[in-house]
């Protein structure tokens, strides 16, 4: 995408902006959901998604590109994982940019849901859990092995969500 302004004397840079793979924009909804139980805004979701699967740090303008998000919104979302402690601020050598990663321990999220909310959302995640492993082949070999280590790592989270469901009902109903 190119951008010129009429008035300026000197064009506007190129902006590639690198579109969303099918795999990110399962990422991102499956945290969309999440947060959304969490009550949580969205953007939350989709800049922890968007981060989740990326092998490499984004900068808050990438992400903000990436997911056509407001510098606000973007700007409040990061703070709010940070926060949480579910990404870290990283150096990237010879910039002047913070760039962020996804810290995919996410102990920090852990909370109770009760069985109307979960439960439909753990099911419809699991069918996204194996959409993604089959997009998982799409990606280059060299992103394969990441990529594969953050699903089983999704993968555990699911199964560890399903042994708890009946020990939060207990305790609710205690």
């Amino acid at each position: 995408m190119s951008f010129h302004s009429p008035t300026s004397d000197s064009p506007t840079p190129v902006d590639s902006v690198k579109p969303l793979t099918e795999l990110e924009t399962q990422s991102i909804d499956l945290f969309i959901g999440f947060v959304g139980l969490l009550g949580l805004p969205k953007s939350i979701g989709e800049l922890y998604g968007l981060l989740f699967f990326s092998a490499h740090p984004l900068a808050m303008d990438d992400l903000m590109q990436r997911l056509n998000m407001s510098k606000g919104a973007a700007s409040q979302g990061l703070k709010l994982l940070r926060t949480f402690g579910a990404i870290k601020t990283v150096y990237v050598a010879g910039s002047r940019r913070d760039y962020y990663m996804a810290d995919i321990e996410l102990s920090r999220f852990a909370a109770g849901f009760i069985r109307e909310e979960l439960q439909p959302h753990l099911d419809h995640g699991l069918l996204r859990l194996q959409r993604m492993e089959r997009l998982i082949s799409d990606l280059p070999d060299a992103d394969q092995l990441s990529a594969n280590n953050r699903l089983a790592r999704l993968h555990h989270w699911h199964e560890k969500s399903q042994e708890i469901i009946p020990w939060i009902l207990k305790s609710l109903v205690s």
